[in-house]
């Protein structure tokens, strides 16, 4: 009997802890998360696969788009730096591989070889894209992002665009948008562990 009475506390309990666990606030990620996921445009970029992508390309992976150019002085290099150390900490969160996309904003002297130079110092999962600006102005522009576009018969200058980062679902829509922080005297970037902990939210939910 007293066994009986204890297995019964037990599985109360157990009850009890399951109704408390389920009411509790789940962690919510701090990054914009799209909810639905929206849908890209079709798009045709070159890239440093050797071949053109297009929407297909996105599919069964997660990936990272970021725009910069290989003449950046500061925010790319960091970026690219910090995703290169982040993807074994968001690989862990899923079965599909996770892939950074480095979209040039500066065609001009961003050629498909120097992109691919680029990306592919940083690892096989970063892929070099870059287009013509009639296509990549709205690429981008359709990702929430921005850039400058310099003047015509400039040879040195300087791009600005978004420091953002957006990811991009395994149904190849977007998921969410990683912010930069923007520090007084510092170079505005993602915060790569808000990051990681808002993947791992977002990835255990994905269906």
């Amino acid at each position: 009997m007293q066994k009986l009475l204890i297995s019964v506390v037990a599985l109360i309990a157990l009850v009890a802890g399951v109704v408390i666990y389920n009411t509790l606030p789940k962690p919510q990620p701090q990054a914009l998360v799209y909810d639905p996921p929206r849908a890209l445009e079709s798009f045709t970029l070159e890239s440093s696969l050797g071949r053109d992508v297009t929407n297909d390309n996105l599919k069964g992976q997660w990936t990272l788009l970021f725009t910069g150019y290989t003449f950046c002085p500061d925010i790319c290099p960091t970026t690219m730096a910090d995703l290169r150390k982040a993807l074994p900490q968001l690989t862990k969160h899923t079965e599909l591989p996770v892939r950074v996309w480095m979209i040039s904003v500066d065609p001009q002297r961003d050629t498909v070889k120097r992109v691919t130079d680029y990306a592919s110092f940083f690892g096989e999962e970063f892929v070099g894209i870059r287009a013509e600006h009639p296509q990549l102005y709205p690429f981008v522009n359709g990702l929430g992002l921005m850039y400058s576009i310099p003047e015509e018969g400039e040879t040195d200058y300087l791009v600005n665009h978004s420091a953002a980062i957006v990811l991009v679902n395994p149904n190849g829509e977007r998921q969410a948008i990683f912010k930069a922080e923007h520090v007084m005297g510092e170079v505005p970037t993602v915060n790569m562990d808000t990051m990681a902990t808002d993947f791992a939210i977002i990835a255990s939910s994905f269906n």
